[in-house]
């Protein structure tokens, strides 16, 4: 279980940045949890996306940038469509793939992959990936 340290002040940069990127604002959302009961990917998320919220709401950018939840979110907006408040929870997930990978951090290191994981894998699902996951 890792531990989070909460930040003294709110960077309102942070929060402004992810409603620039997804015109959402995650200080609308009210943490009930509907989002990660509806989610098929949640069993594959290090945090759920309630709690993946609630960091972005807090503006804790660094705790978010190593976690596999906005990458494994499959952007199916079954979160989004049953939101109580009406956010598009699916395209807050994209914007922190976005300031992530401005960072140039990639997800997935395609000159890493094994030639036989390449070969076997449908040219559209590496295509897909890689849009997705490289910057």
């Amino acid at each position: 279980m890792s531990v989070l340290i909460l930040p003294k002040t709110i960077n309102k940069d942070f929060v402004q940045k992810i409603k620039e990127l997804s015109g959402q604002d995650v200080r609308v959302c009210f943490q009930c949890g509907t989002c990660s009961g509806s989610c098929p990917m949640s069993e594959h998320m290090e945090f759920s996306p309630r709690k993946v919220m609630h960091l972005a709401q807090l503006a804790m950018g660094d705790s978010l940038v190593n976690l596999n939840t906005y990458w494994a979110c499959a952007s199916c907006h079954t979160c989004s469509v049953r939101c109580p408040r009406g956010i598009d929870i699916a395209r807050v997930m994209e914007a922190l793939r976005q300031i992530t990978l401005r960072k140039n951090i990639n997800f997935i290191e395609p000159s890493k992959m094994s030639a036989e994981t390449i070969m076997g894998a449908p040219q559209i699902a590496m295509v897909a990936g890689f849009r997705k996951m490289t910057s």
